[in-house]
């Protein structure tokens, strides 16, 4: 039986992220010099240290043990309340949240490192933090300032964490349909009754309150999804002097049965004249609760490129010492990370993880710089369904050929390796489906300008290629011709798109293939800028060139999909 391979943090590949890959230093830029990308570094590794220590041990134990309801309170696996706390003690919930909210601030792409650390340790305790992150950014945006008082100060403390309620039964996607109703009361407060199913970390044992944000209709509020308004309910209520009072009407119901992600509780939850408490405009709640759904769709993408890269760092500690068959071209006794097609696997792998975690930081630092520049607004909110979709989708294929690496014995459940590929079958679910992001990218983000935020992207794309186009070493002459016929297909596939702007079905029916387009085009041009920083140097760094050969397969064996997903982009709905 192979025993599992300890979760290690990608360090190095941040290094290179940080201070090199983007011809400057993103740390320096974002925050005016005061901390620079080998600050950056050293939070990355402090990360991956807790990391290793605390939560990847706790990885097994939270998928055999799971979430369980006693009583009408979950429990947690052993061991995972007493994570939490170091977590908390040791700062990163307060490192994470944004300064206006009371927190220290943490650059985008930093943040996009610690993401993926977390998640690649431990998914199911990273949500916890995921979905208290996203309340944090919602409630900064849109909470009172008492509201603010009395719960954004203990959410960014880490004191008390946060969940997101959206689904009901009958109510998933369609979010107009939602019949959770809040009341009026006379004291200024409202009585929510209804039922939200499929919430994350919604009860648990690690922290001492829960603060749920719960989208609702209010009595004669306008049909649909404009009728909705946004709610602060706590499970325990709170006291004017800030201590906690009694035990609000929310009741846990059910923890639901999963594939994956079993020391994730996903709960059903009971409304039963709970006090709830408006946070931003009355009918207005689809505006903060997308704020906290924008958060944790990027967050989604740190999580694909985290549970990758675990899965990959598994497959290749087993293939490096696993014998088996005599390799073609090698001495007797090699393992088999030398037959070519299980480092075909490999490499694979491990092209694809690069350039999720390169596309995270990049997307990250966009997602900052926006902020303060109008002009990059577009382009910033253009990659979040891709970052979204794309990852968590490639993230299957990843986690598949893990099992696969492992040949028979990956299937055994003993190696450890298929809990990633069944904690991250759920990502490209959860936080709006594939075809949600893709609907969103196609119908807001190109048919609404023209293509014109896509053109911006491929204008970025051709000056990296008139850089490779610059060195003389041949990976980069592969990978500039590589990239230009990619481009070439998808402005063919964009102007196919919008051809169907007077046909809505053939746009929506090929609207997932456009984003796969996209996102495998974005990952070729992450591996196009690595080249083009490694050979800036005479002699190249450390791991120069892994980087090189990384590049050269993603450009053979990946960048050719953006051909031919042009293709079935042109041939519109089947029918």
């Amino acid at each position: 039986m192979a025993a599992e391979s300890a979760y290690k943090a990608p360090v190095e590949d941040y290094e290179f992220l940080f201070g090199e890959a983007f011809g400057l230093d993103l740390v320096a830029r974002a925050t005016d010099g005061e901390m620079t990308a080998g600050d950056g570094v050293d939070i990355v590794e402090a990360a991956g240290d807790f990391a290793s220590s605390v939560l990847a041990p706790l990885q097994t134990i939270g998928d055999r043990e799971g979430a369980r309801l006693v009583d009408g309170s979950v429990r947690l696996p052993a061991g995972f309340a007493e994570a939490y706390q170091s977590f908390v003690e040791s700062g990163w919930v307060t490192a994470e949240a944004p300064v206006s909210a009371g927190g220290d601030g943490l650059p985008g792409a930093i943040r996009a490192g610690l993401g993926e650390i977390w998640n690649g340790s431990n998914a199911a305790f990273a949500l916890c933090w995921l979905l208290t992150a996203g309340q944090i950014h919602a409630l900064d945006a849109v909470a009172s300032d008492e509201l603010r008082k009395v719960y954004l100060e203990k959410l960014v403390s880490g004191q008390w964490t946060g969940t997101m309620n959206l689904t009901e039964p009958d109510a998933g996607t369609d979010l107009g349909a939602i019949r959770t109703i809040a009341t009026p009361r006379e004291d200024g407060t409202w009585s929510l009754r209804g039922q939200k199913i499929f919430i994350t970390w919604g009860d648990h044992d690690v922290a001492e309150n829960i603060v749920h944000l719960v989208l609702a209709r209010t009595p004669d509020a306008p049909a649909g999804a404009k009728g909705l308004s946004l709610f602060v309910v706590p499970k325990t209520l709170v006291n004017a002097d800030g201590s906690l009072g009694e035990r609000n009407g929310v009741t846990t119901v059910a923890v639901e049965h999963k594939l994956g992600i079993h020391g994730s509780p996903t709960c059903v939850l009971s409304y039963e004249d709970a006090t709830g408490y408006l946070a931003g405009e009355l009918h207005g709640g689809l505006a903060g609760m997308f704020v906290m759904m924008n958060s944790a769709r990027a967050g989604m993408g740190f999580q694909a490129t985290g549970i990758s890269d675990s899965a990959l760092q598994q497959a290749s500690a087993y293939a490096a010492g696993r014998v088996q068959g005599g390799v073609i071209g090698r001495d007797s006794g090699a393992a088999i990370a030398e037959h070519p097609d299980v480092r075909r696997l490999l490499l694979s792998m491990s092209s694809k993880v690069f350039a999720m975690r390169a596309l995270g930081v990049y997307a990250a630092d966009l997602l900052d710089r926006a902020e303060d520049d109008e002009s990059l607004a577009a382009l910033a909110e253009f990659f979040v369904p891709i970052l979204k979709g794309w990852t968590t989708e490639d993230a299957l294929q990843v986690t598949s050929d893990a099992i696969q690496v492992h040949g028979g014995m990956g299937f055994i459940e003993e190696t450890g390796v298929a809990q990633h590929y069944r904690d991250a079958r759920i990502m490209p679910i959860y936080e709006g489906t594939t075809a949600i992001q893709s609907n969103d990218l196609v119908g807001r983000k190109v048919l609404r300008n023209g293509g014109a935020t896509v053109e911006a992207l491929l204008t970025d794309v051709e000056a990296t290629i008139d850089a490779l186009r610059g060195h003389g070493d041949p990976v980069a002459a592969r990978t500039a011709d590589r990239l230009e016929r990619a481009v070439a297909a998808t402005r063919r596939a964009t102007t196919d798109l919008l051809g169907f702007a007077n046909s809505p079905r053939d746009a929506y029916a090929v609207s997932v293939p456009y984003l796969m387009l996209l996102g495998t085009l974005a990952g070729g041009w992450m591996h196009a800028l690595a080249v083009v920083a490694v050979l800036s140097h005479d002699e190249p760094k450390a791991r120069g060139a892994e980087r090189l050969t990384s590049a050269d397969f993603y450009g053979a064996h990946h960048l050719p999909r953006v051909a031919a997903l042009a293709d079935t982009v042109a041939g519109g709905e089947i029918v």
